[in-house]
């Protein structure tokens, strides 16, 4: 009887929460050994803080890059995005006296931009978003060097005051050797991306478009049949991916200070890695934006614990990466079969 019951229980829970479920857990089990075992940095609130820090842009664009993948496509151009964004309104603050307001309004006009083209290229002349957005990641990485060649950084003081700014969090702080009591911070750009998960969790849960979101990425011809408009969902998810990119550019902006053609390299496909470490599977209808969150946590997580190895090389954090996205497909993929068994019993 018992055994019935948890079969009842675990068949009940739709694909998107249990995959959550899997992500959070796994998470904060391998944040604890972390701290169990390699103590450090670890057993200190701000390690946790400076890992939201170092990636709150990519938890803007990685949360833009489940939007696109629930409703069945990709984008690969959002690393381009996030490059040009942070070297063009570089230049504009630094070689052409503009503003803060007016860098971001250049920031958010590339990423909405980006988002209409795309969005009618694949939604209107039903161009593969792969082909879409590969062009696109071309051409974003082309143009930042046009606008700039040479990497530098930003001197404009108000955008420095700006990007020195620190928010205390209560509570959180700790003495360092000295004996001075050192308080936990986040940085501006922290809150950015905590308010659009927040925004975003709240659209994909009880709004129509949300639902229309899974409805075209579960299954076109049913979500046609329900009503729902598949070229202006699949527009919209571009339309949004490519706006938070832009957002997503300025936060990254923020945290550097400084233009580079080399700037989010590879920023695209820790996107999409954190989307499935998340729970977001790539044949759409299933994903979740909380799970994007702790998915970019754990994949910064587990980087920092190959760094505190002593495993300092690229490759080491490559090939990490590369296993513990075989791991969460493997899990996915025994969980989910395990839950069609429970289904049918």
């Amino acid at each position: 009887m018992k055994e019935n019951k948890k079969e009842n229980i675990f068949s009940k829970m739709n694909d998107t929460n249990l995959l959550l479920t899997i992500t959070i857990v796994i998470f904060f089990l391998m944040y604890i050994g972390a701290i169990l075992f390699q103590g450090g940095g670890f057993t200190k609130p701000q390690m946790f803080f400076n890992i939201l820090n170092a990636n709150a842009a990519l938890i803007i664009t990685a949360v833009g890059m489940s939007i696109v993948m629930i409703s069945g496509g990709i984008d690969i151009s959002v690393g381009g995005v996030v490059a040009l964004v942070s070297m063009s309104c570089a230049v504009y603050l630094d070689h052409k006296g503009g503003s803060i307001f007016g860098s971001i309004l250049l920031a958010l006009g590339i990423g909405v931009a980006y988002g209409l083209i795309q969005g009618f290229l694949v939604a209107y002349l039903d161009i593969q978003p792969f082909i879409v957005s590969l062009a696109g990641m071309f051409f974003a990485r082309g143009m930042t060097t046009i606008v700039n060649t040479a990497p530098f950084n930003v001197a404009d003081e108000e955008f420095n005051a700006l990007k020195l700014t620190r928010i205390n969090v209560p509570l959180m702080g700790s003495v360092n050797k000295k004996g001075v009591y050192v308080p936990a911070y986040v940085e501006i750009g922290v809150i950015v991306a905590l308010i659009i998960v927040v925004l975003l969790f709240v659209v994909l849960r009880w709004t129509r478009l949300g639902r229309s979101f899974y409805a075209v990425g579960g299954n076109k011809q049913s979500a046609l049949m329900m009503g729902i408009n598949v070229r202006r969902t699949r527009f919209l998810s571009h339309l949004i991916c490519s706006t938070l990119a832009g957002i997503g550019g300025y936060v990254y902006f923020l945290h550097v200070g400084s233009g580079s053609a080399s700037h989010a390299m590879g920023m695209e496909m820790n996107a999409i890695a954190s989307s499935i470490i998340g729970g977001t599977m790539l044949t759409g209808g299933v994903g979740n934006i909380i799970g994007t969150f702790f998915g970019v946590l754990s994949l910064s997580t587990i980087q920092n614990i190959v760094s505190s190895a002593g495993l300092d090389q690229a490759w080491w954090t490559g090939i990490t990466i590369a296993a513990m996205l075989c791991i969460f497909l493997l899990i996915q993929s025994v969980v989910m079969a395990q839950k069609k068994k429970a289904l049918k019993s």
